[in-house]
């Protein structure tokens, strides 16, 4: 009976290592980046959608011929104020057309276009007919990526540069769980009004080279389980159970080859 006994515990302890155990190939990032990884200049732009939110700062030698192009949100009547109390710069929102009201330049089509793009038109039609030493920056302040998934801390992020890899904010997400499926990580992203998923492995270096690598805004990375973790959850959610059970078990195998 106490070779019966030692047989049921050896199989339990080897159906729950089964069960744990994650190959060494399905957790280690970039497992090829020595072989496969180029030395391309990697490009990004961000690009502009409808329903953004645009900041726009117009500056010069000069900021009394600039002033026109900057508007301020009254702080008497925003309730975003800084610590200081003072003005913020209006965002310019991109409506459902595609364009913004820019001061004195009327309607401009923004959707589509990089900010570089945007900035560098700005520009020229200010210095053509206002400021001769106009410089313009746009940035996008609406720039949020959410994390689903096996994380340690999913959630949605607010993206303080325009430019984030998806390396990044996965560390901004605490990184995958030890059960999450580094081969197949889902990317939801909208394309012209249309959500479109596509697959990237983490393993390989070959997502670094393409459309993937940097996020744009309002993306969702989508960390699925690994095969481990799938089978495992039938048995974590009724783990309590399979202990009592196995317990009760136990005890009476014990009793019987006692006697």
């Amino acid at each position: 009976m106490k070779i019966v006994l030692a047989r049921i515990s050896l199989l339990i302890i080897c159906a729950l290592m089964l069960v744990r155990c994650v190959p060494k190939n399905k957790i280690i990032y970039l497992q090829d980046i020595d072989k496969n990884l180029t030395e391309n200049t990697l490009s990004y732009h961000s690009v502009i959608k409808k329903d953004d939110i645009l900041r726009i700062t117009v500056s010069s030698e000069n900021m009394e011929l600039a002033q026109p192009f900057i508007q301020f949100i009254n702080p008497t009547i925003s309730n975003s104020l800084n610590a200081a109390g003072q003005s913020q710069l209006l965002g310019y929102l991109v409506d459902i057309e595609g364009e913004i009201e820019f001061p004195l330049l009327g309607k401009l089509i923004a959707a589509g276009k990089n900010r570089i793009d945007l900035a560098n038109e700005i520009q020229k039609r200010i210095r053509e007919k206002y400021v001769k030493d106009a410089v313009v920056d746009v940035r996008i302040i609406n720039m949020k990526v959410t994390v689903l998934g096996e994380v340690n801390r999913p959630g949605t992020f607010e993206l303080e540069y325009n430019r984030m890899t998806i390396l990044q904010i996965l560390g901004n997400a605490g990184d995958l769980t030890i059960y999450g499926n580094r081969k197949n990580i889902t990317l939801l992203r909208d394309v012209d009004g249309v959500q479109k998923s596509y697959k990237i492995d983490l393993t390989s270096v070959d997502f670094i080279n393409s459309e993937f690598y940097f996020l744009q805004q309002n993306d969702v990375v989508i960390v699925e389980p690994n095969y481990a973790q799938v089978q495992a959850a039938g048995f974590n959610r009724n783990a309590s159970l399979f202990v009592s059970i196995a317990s009760v078990l136990l005890s009476l195998i014990v009793i019987v080859s006692r006697n």
